[in-house]
């Protein structure tokens, strides 16, 4: 043993005489130990300095989905225009009395009463003075208009929109909070049987508000909880779990507290969704490289009697692989920044950060951490911590045993029948792929328990037109009013249209021929309502025909509101996947030909993995279709799927075709191939188990969309990892053989003999 690997030893020679001198010798030859322990401390100071950032992320939250649309949408300059119509622009929430039979004046009175007094009611601020509800209104009264079948009486609440994106004092939202409020009087109505609901898209605001609570408490523990269970039995030790676990949580803080500077001050944007996701890709991913560390420290520890010798060969043969899995994954991810919606533009630069933290992490506390504990009173040098399968010097390995030993063989045995068999399976559960629905779903379906937003506007769709309270909004040249009006009247799904005049009329106020609409700037607007509820397919299709009827009167006419927002939303998202899906993969070949020195190998990685995403997807199809009878997909679920799958699915096939290509250069690549899959056959294995289980956490949230993504990823992981990387990549590399790595030198003559 060379005397730089002496020094590092758990035995130095003798010190010399004097403090300053013993001093100096103990820092050179322990320098190792040195430097370990102060990465230990210098994240537990991150932790303690970071840690409370993970539970104020829901502070810099923006959930408003409108402003997530880009400037150039059409319904987004409509609601620019709006601004010139009315001093404030409101977000109604519909309060809404409903009965089985005709309402009594004592009720309808009751009702008012209270319609009344809701600006008046107290909204508590912890640590601050409580506010009124009244405080987040657009000024005015608040109308109550009872339905024809009398059965209804609908009382407009107007949030003034400009407060969607802030916090209270202590964090909250001011419109969930008003609205949880209002509710909470409900039962004081003095209404004789019939029932109050607290609707509209105030209403869905509070719920999705609520929904996503979970994200700072319940979805982390889940999440820690699953991986630490998985840990335990990988590992069979008390110890190494919980210092993995360890170096996930500080890695969340680490990304928590850079996330929510730069959310606070407006560099990126941040909302439920995206914070849920955060926790659970940072917790993934940093156990997945903790998985691949680890296992290679214990096989070194096998080779070297050291343990810092042990740890420096490990952490060099890790560094490569872990740099090249989480740059691709960032990469991947900021190739959301050019999404034209916020909250997938957001989701790049908040999980590459994830990422970022969780690699940081993995190759520095986690490293110092394993190897900072000395020998215990029996002697072992730091190995104690894995007891009780405590790694000896000269012990037997993962490649000459078990079942990823019995895998390799057969690979090696019947490398075509193998891959193509694998390759039939997986395009088999890939032409169920375009039963997939991903046109959009109606915001009513976006939560999977009943909340009374829901309730409420199907019970409003029973007594009043279904767009009533949100209005579409047209706006256009005040010449061609006249023809405008005509248009919109001729339009299926319209019930009626009111212009904004200087009184504004009630929503089943006059005819609009009867009035003198409002000119601002050569403009008019009109109030449009439409026979189906603002969020449903129907009322979709009405907007697209109102759009297409316009342009034929005139192409400065504009069509906005809430249901033109969620239309837009949708047909920009499917723009984002058809777009984005192919820059990312450019990407990972690039990354992939850079990191194994290969055009061949990268394609044949790419090929499996996308095959593995498209069976994914089909499978997703039967399990959303026939199984939780889902009723339909929001086009991001796509392209969220496949930056997750495809971005870090391909980490499962980089551990592999790393290690594969480090036993080529000594043995050939087809021993190589054996040698490889073998011997990281139960790391990837465990790390996809980790993954899959973290990413299913994002199912205990009741947003169908999370629930889809947790199922999504989940299956895909594991697909991928006990798969595509154990069965078809290995397979089909094998049968290329030493081709696989052209045009480097591995792919010439003069290697070692397959």
């Amino acid at each position: 043993m060379t005397a730089e690997l002496d020094t590092a030893s758990d035995t130095p020679p003798a010190a010399p005489q004097g403090l300053w001198p013993r001093l100096r010798h103990w820092l050179r030859t322990r320098r190792w130990f040195v430097l370990g322990l102060a990465l230990v401390i210098a994240w537990l100071a991150v932790g303690g300095v970071a840690g409370p950032y993970s539970g104020r992320l829901a502070e810099v939250q923006k959930n408003d989905a409108s402003s997530f649309l880009p400037a150039d949408a059409e319904s987004t300059k409509v609601s620019d225009l709006q601004a010139k119509f009315a001093q404030t622009q409101s977000f109604p929430a519909f309060v809404l009395l409903e009965s089985d039979t005709a309402l009594t004046p004592e009720q309808l009175s009751a009702f008012q009463a209270f319609a009344e007094r809701i600006p008046s009611v107290e909204v508590p601020v912890t640590g601050a003075a409580a506010a009124k509800v009244g405080d987040f209104l657009v000024p005015g009264p608040i109308p109550v208009v009872p339905s024809q079948d009398g059965k209804a009486a609908l009382a407009l609440v107007s949030f003034d929109v400009k407060d969607i994106g802030i916090t209270l004092a202590d964090g909250e939202s001011p419109i969930q909070r008003s609205v949880q409020e209002i509710r909470a009087l409900e039962g004081s109505v003095e209404t004789a049987g019939a029932q109050v609901y607290v609707a509209g898209p105030g209403g869905q605001l509070a719920d999705l508000v609520e929904a996503f609570g979970g994200i700072d408490g319940v979805l982390l523990l889940v999440a820690l909880g699953a991986v630490l269970v998985i840990l335990l039995v990988v590992y069979r030790s008390p110890v190494v779990p919980f210092l993995v676990i360890f170096s996930a949580v500080f890695a969340l803080s680490l990304a928590s507290v850079v996330v929510y500077f730069l959310a606070k001050n407006d560099v990126i944007t941040l909302d439920g969704q995206g914070q849920g996701i955060l926790s659970i890709l940072v917790v993934g991913a940093a156990t997945d490289y903790a998985l691949l560390l680890v296992a290679r420290y214990k096989e070194e520890l096998r080779r070297h009697d050291d343990r810092f010798e042990a740890m420096r060969f490990a952490w060099r043969r890790t560094l490569e692989p872990v740099l090249a899995s989480g740059g691709t994954v960032i990469l991947g991810l900021l190739c959301l920044l050019l999404s034209d919606l916020g909250p997938t533009r957001g989701l790049g630069p908040v999980g590459a950060i994830g990422i970022a933290a969780a690699m940081l992490s993995a190759l520095t506390f986690l490293p110092a951490i394993l190897v900072v504990p000395g020998r215990t009173t029996s002697g072992e040098h730091g190995r104690w911590i894995f007891w009780p399968g405590v790694p000896h010097v000269g012990s037997q390995g993962a490649e000459t045993r078990g079942i990823w030993a019995r895998v390799a063989r057969l690979v090696g045995t019947h490398p075509r029948r193998v891959w193509v068999v694998t390759a039939i399976v997986l395009v088999g559960l890939a032409a169920w792929l375009p039963t997939l629905k991903a046109d959009g779903t109606k915001q009513s379906d976006v939560f999977l328990v009943t909340v009374e937003s829901v309730t409420g506007d199907e019970q409003l769709a029973q007594h009043f037109p279904g767009g009533s309270g949100s209005p579409t909004v047209v706006i256009g040249p005040a010449a061609d009013a006249d023809r405008l009006v005509a248009a919109v009247k001729g339009v299926d799904g319209v019930a009626s249209v009111v212009p904004t005049t200087d009184a504004p009329a009630a929503a089943t106020g006059p005819d609009a021929n009867s009035t003198v609409p409002k000119v601002v700037d050569g403009l008019v607007q009109l109030e449009v309502t439409l026979s189906d509820p603002a969020d449903s397919p129907q009322a979709d299709d009405t907007v697209r025909a109102l759009r297409t009827t316009l342009d034929g009167v005139s192409k400065d006419a504009l069509v906005g509101g809430v249901t033109a927002q969620n239309l837009d939303v949708r047909d920009i998202s499917a723009a984002d996947r058809n777009r984005i899906i192919p820059l990312i993969l450019l990407v990972i070949f690039v990354v992939l030909a850079l990191l194994l020195r290969s055009l061949v190998a990268p394609v044949v990685l790419i090929i499996a993995n996308v095959l593995s995403f498209a069976a994914t997807l089909g499978t997703s199809a039967l399990v959303f279709n026939h199984v939780f009878d889902f009723p339909g997909s929001d086009p991001t679920v796509v392209l969220y799927g496949f930056v997750f799958l495809v971005a870090l699915g391909i980490d499962y096939s980089i551990f592999l075709m790393t290690r594969v290509r480090e036993e080529s250069i000594r043995q050939g690549t087809r021993p190589g191939i054996l040698t490889g899959l073998s011997v990281t056959g139960g790391v990837i294995t465990s790390a996809g188990i980790v993954l899959a289980a973290t990413f299913a956490a994002l199912g205990v949230l009741p947003i169908l969309f999370l629930a889809q993504i947790a199922f999504i990823v989940a299956f895909g992981v594991l697909l991928d990892a006990l798969v595509v990387r154990s069965l078809l990549v290995p397979a089909l590399s094998y049968d290329i053989g030493r081709r696989v790595w052209w045009p480097s030198r591995l792919a010439r003559a003069d290697q070692p003999v397959d």
